[in-house]
């Protein structure tokens, strides 16, 4: 199973609903998009579609709602350290979420692939059901070694790393810069 491409697109869209909806606002440098009153607004989530390459057009203002509880409800998979949890967290989800999976090939450069939804259900059901399923794809494959909460101090950001090294701790190069130049620094206060 190769989580690249189409399916790492549902990855990533998890990933950045997450951090839109849950995580830190405002007032860390490393991520100027976070401000507390636009980060899950109703533009910034259309963009986010778009970003992630879903039908970010059929997003209607009333879908807002569903998106941000959405990501509420993800955040716990991103925070959960045993595997065991965090089966158990997406089992739950799976069970919550009806799945009518389909082939699809709408002129889409990845060819011949699945949804997980009908195009007739509305785009919140589409978006939870590939995004619950992409996630579950990554922890079949990779079980926790991928996914986790940013680890540079004072950031609260998630992240899922889809790259065949498969070695990022990081929501972003800025966090992981910023953490890499303080432990330089304090190696050097310390050095004799």
């Amino acid at each position: 199973m190769q989580i690249t491409g189409y399916r790492s697109h549902g990855v990533a869209a998890a990933v950045a609903l997450v951090n839109a909806v849950t995580g830190q606002a405002g007032n860390d440098a490393d991520h100027p998009e976070d401000s507390e009153n636009t980060r899950d607004s109703e533009d910034a989530l259309r963009a986010l579609l778009r970003e992630c390459g879903f039908f970010w057009r059929q997003f209607e203002p009333r879908h807002a709602d569903a998106f941000r509880e959405w990501g509420r409800t993800l955040r716990p998979f991103f925070e959960a350290t045993e595997l065991e949890e965090a089966v158990g967290l997406l089992n739950g989800l799976l069970l919550q979420v009806p799945m009518h999976p389909h082939l699809a090939d709408h002129d889409d450069p990845a060819g011949l692939h699945i949804h997980y939804a009908p195009p007739s259900a509305d785009l919140p059901h589409r978006f939870r059901a590939t995004t619950l399923m992409n996630l579950s794809e990554l922890v079949c494959k990779y079980g926790l070694s991928r996914t986790g909460v940013c680890a540079a101090e004072g950031c609260d950001r998630v992240y899922a790393d889809t790259s065949r090294a498969g070695r990022r701790r990081f929501c972003s190069e800025a966090c992981a810069n910023r953490t890499n130049v303080a432990a330089f620094r304090a190696r050097k206060r310390d050095a004799p």
